[in-house]
């Protein structure tokens, strides 16, 4: 069989990896795994490799793969831009076809799967929107449970949203939409398949992994910090028990992560397991890049490791422009900007760095859209910017910047021209809006096409940093219809809130992101729709207060619907959105007062921390536990 050509994707890999450097220890330990036979005790299954941002995780990670393939190993990387079980099967199918070897069953399955989870989805949404209004829920709550239950057999009338909603007539639902779809996959394989795919795909992996003749399959699994919570279990699970089948005793499984392996998880299995912690370049580790890249001269070598602190990705990036004096390095108040870009002496393409920083992904198209340049001139920069050290090719062939590089860049824009860093997300937004209009032209059901819900979460994004009034209520409403796309969508859309509240230091955004996603990944879809809809329910129809709370402070506060500020702590501690006048993204400052707000649905931006002892409307709460988080008017 003739022998795929390499992509440009593996040639440049391949070009970078000519000069790695350091990490000896651990790349000796892992070709040593490779000649101790499985039923060895020295043999480990598993590899952990664990380290904070910047670090080189993902790098060491490339190299333990090449070294794999040295060894004749069938090989598949993976990181976040597969948000499930089947989607990380589904990338390894694709990888390995790629090699010349397919997974045939697999694939099979997987189409399957795909195309009856489009066909629940729908089945779902035909069963809510049929029910007739007396035996639904309210208006506000029918929003919230038709996104509940289209991911195919949740039905949430548990925890958060216990006392919310009926669970009698969510019960009528569910057992209606329960009924569609046994009426709907008369096969049992095929209901499982929607209900439960890890279950009927899992196996059917294992035995044809088993059948494959190649002497080692090897599996890497990066930024396991934002796959682990759904790839862990079942990894465990898979690894360490029979209910899936036999895993070969040749595969090797290693993932990069920010924090050590689970204790309660993998604590009693140290002899299948090792872990690889990683701390910065030692001296002689980061000396010997900066020689392999031709930076040798002493005072210069000194500087460098002075600023840098010795962590990979930053003496790479300094190392790159190759400096010859200790002035070209820079000094200890030099700005990021000025340490990752001092020597690049065109001023194109510094400006094209700093324009491309703006966005979460970069392609071809997004690069041209971000960059203000001559047209003859984008292939080129497209090129030099393709080989920063600090930017690497992620899912779908897309470039994102090292969060070290990129978060300082940003910080660094926005403090120095707020209003055009704002005017630079709103152009973005408005492309990405475009692309997004063109795309859902002849698309049934916007949510269910993959290709429209991705240019959407961009569009909110960059909404979302230039501070745009309606983009977080916007952003809460469009997280109800991800919840309808099933879990790895909502997911992702609380990753948005995430990024976009820490890359605009806009507190609010980042507060509800990180409470979604905590919600998702401890309880689920229905914790986390709770979590909206108990907003919904405080801003629309706010409780009376206990007596002892002051009838007069509490009927005001019911009236006009904003926090006391005599009653909560500071404002850092108030969720404020939209940012007041000279709050924005870039001005570092913030209000005492919050503002006007959209009048569109802003119940869940209302949120206040209350001190321990004091309650909302100025009564007692002793005994309370300490930070509190309560609604407004509840």
């Amino acid at each position: 069989m003739a022998q795929p050509q390499s992509s440009m994707q593996e040639l440049i890999r391949q070009r970078g990896r000519a000069g790695f450097v350091g990490r000896s220890a651990e790349r000796a330990a892992f070709r040593a795994n490779f000649g101790t036979a499985p039923h060895d005790e020295r043999h480990r299954f598993r590899f952990h490799v664990q380290g904070n941002a910047g670090v080189g995780k993902t790098f060491l990670l490339r190299e333990l793969e090449q070294i794999a393939r040295e060894q004749g190993a069938l090989t598949a990387f993976v990181d976040d831009g597969a948000g499930s079980v089947p989607e990380v099967m589904a990338e390894i199918c694709r990888q390995f076809a790629a090699r010349g070897r397919r997974l045939k069953e697999l694939e099979r399955l997987l189409a399957a799967h795909r195309e009856h989870r489009h066909e629940a989805e729908l089945a779902a949404l035909a069963v809510l929107d049929s029910a007739p209004e007396e035996i639904g829920p309210s208006t506000g709550g029918r929003m919230v449970a038709r996104a509940g239950v289209v991911a195919a057999g949740m039905v949430p009338v548990v925890g958060p949203l216990a006392g919310m909603l009926d669970a009698e007539q969510l019960a009528h639902v569910a057992d209606r939409l329960r009924a569609s779809l046994v009426a709907r996959f008369r096969n049992h394989e095929d209901l499982r398949l929607v209900l439960a795919p890890e279950q009927v795909l899992t196996p059917v992996l294992l035995r044809e992994l088993t059948d494959s003749d190649t002497p080692w399959i090897a599996l890497f699994l990066d930024t396991y910090e934002r796959t682990g919570p759904y790839l862990d279990p079942w990894l465990h699970e898979t690894m360490t028990t029979d209910r899936h089948g036999g895993v070969p005793a040749t595969t090797v499984v290693t993932t990069a992560d920010r924090t050590p392996l689970d204790p309660a998880r993998w604590g009693g299995l140290a002899d299948f397991v090792a872990d690889f912690p990683l701390a910065p370049f030692t001296e002689r580790e980061a000396r010997g890049l900066l020689a392999a890249k031709g930076v040798t001269a002493e005072p210069v070598v000194e500087e460098v490791l002075r600023l840098t602190g010795g962590l990979p990705v930053l003496v790479s990036t300094l190392a790159e422009s190759r400096p010859t004096a200790p002035d070209d390095v820079g000094d200890p108040s030099a700005t990021a900007v000025d340490r990752f870009l001092r020597w690049e002496e065109d001023p194109v393409r510094r400006a094209a760095a700093l324009a491309c920083a703006v966005p979460r992904w970069l392609d071809g198209d997004v690069f041209r859209a971000a960059v203000d340049c001559p047209p003859e001139d984008l292939d080129a920069l497209y090129a030099w910017l393709r080989a920063m050290p600090f930017v690497s090719v992620r899912g779908r062939g897309r470039l994102r910047y090292h969060d070290v590089v990129r978060a300082p860049m940003l910080r660094a824009e926005r403090r120095r021209a707020p209003r055009e860093w704002a005017q630079r997300q709103r152009r973005l937004a408005g492309t990405f809006r475009h692309w997004r209009e063109e795309a859902g032209r002849d698309v049934a059901d916007l949510w269910l096409d993959d290709t429209w819900r991705d240019l959407r979460q961009a569009e909110c994004y960059h909404l979302l940093c230039a501070g745009e009034r309606r983009a977080l209520p916007q952003a809460l409403r469009d997280f109800v219809h991800a919840c309808g796309a099933g879990q790895v969508m909502a997911v992702r859309w609380a990753r948005v809130l995430v990024d976009a509240g820490h890359d605009a230091e806009l507190q609010p955004v980042a507060e509800w992101g990180t409470d979604l996603t905590t919600a998702l990944d401890t309880e689920g879809i229905a914790a986390a729709l709770g979590l909206l809809l108990r907003g919904a329910y405080s801003t629309l129809r706010p409780r009376p207060a206990p007596a002892s709370y002051g009838a007069t402070n509490c009927a005001a506060r019911a009236r006009t619907r904003r926090p006391s500020p005599s009653t909560t702590r500071p404002s850092s501690s108030i969720r404020h959105w939209p940012p007041p006048t000279g709050t924005g993204p870039g001005s570092g400052a913030t209000s005492a007062t919050t503002t006007e707000r959209s009048p569109t649905w802003t119940g869940p931006s209302r949120w206040t921390r209350t001190t321990p002892g004091t309650s909302h409307c100025g009564g007692s709460t002793s005994g309370s536990p300490d930070a509190t988080r309560r609604r407004s008017g509840t």
